[in-house]
């Protein structure tokens, strides 16, 4: 007997180890504070001065560029916010746009860029067309299919022709620019010709 004494001193010596050990990884777990779960919330994660975005097609040709006075990205839908934005447009064989607007928003991985407030889009003039221009509080952008629309009123310049309305998609591939619910459409005889009633204008110019 008096020689298992030392072998059962060590085994409640080493049970109270294990013991004291859990109830000290207890204690410790309920005093450190773990940080809550993290809230997704709409708020920016980077910011940037003098911001530049260019985007390129497949060989590496500049199609698209985007520029601003202030960026601010938000990880939450992966969206950036521009002020004081500039969208230049200049696919290959189509006329060069150039869209500016107090702010913008880009998401959808670039594929959406909204233009808000003072927003316009200038079409620069080429040998056979003439410049055009949009304004509205609001267009968007579709850099990759080089389209540009709006439900909003519309005012649409293009040569000597103008259409004010509300509502309009231009498509810069096809030339194609449709004016919906116009209530003001002045087609010059100057331009191409163009189709118009009194609830829409569209005109289709030939590349």
């Amino acid at each position: 007997m008096k020689e298992r004494i030392p072998a059962l001193i060590a085994v409640l010596l080493l049970v109270t180890l294990v013991i004291g050990t859990w109830m000290a990884a207890e204690y410790a777990q309920r005093a450190i504070p773990i940080d809550p779960p993290r809230r997704v919330t709409h708020e920016p994660d980077s910011w940037a001065r003098s911001f530049v975005m260019v985007r390129t097609d497949e060989k590496g040709v500049a199609i698209n560029r985007l520029e601003g006075e202030h960026m601010q990205h938000y990880p939450d839908d992966d969206s950036y916010e521009i002020t004081q934005a500039k969208a230049i447009g200049q696919q290959p064989d189509a006329p060069i746009t150039i869209a500016t607007s107090n702010t913008a928003i880009m998401d959808q991985d670039g594929e959406r860029i909204v233009m808000k407030g003072n927003a316009h889009v200038h079409r620069k003039a080429s040998q056979d067309r003439a410049a055009m221009d949009v304004s509205s509080e609001q267009l968007i952008l579709l850099p990759d299919e080089d389209v540009v629309y709006t439900d909003l009123p519309t005012l649409v310049v293009n040569g000597n022709s103008t259409m004010n309305g509300k509502g309009m998609r231009y498509d810069n591939k096809t030339r194609q620019l449709q004016v919906f619910s116009a209530t003001d459409v002045k087609i010059s005889g100057q331009d191409t010709p163009a189709r118009s009633s009194n609830n829409a204008g569209t005109t289709e110019e030939k590349p």
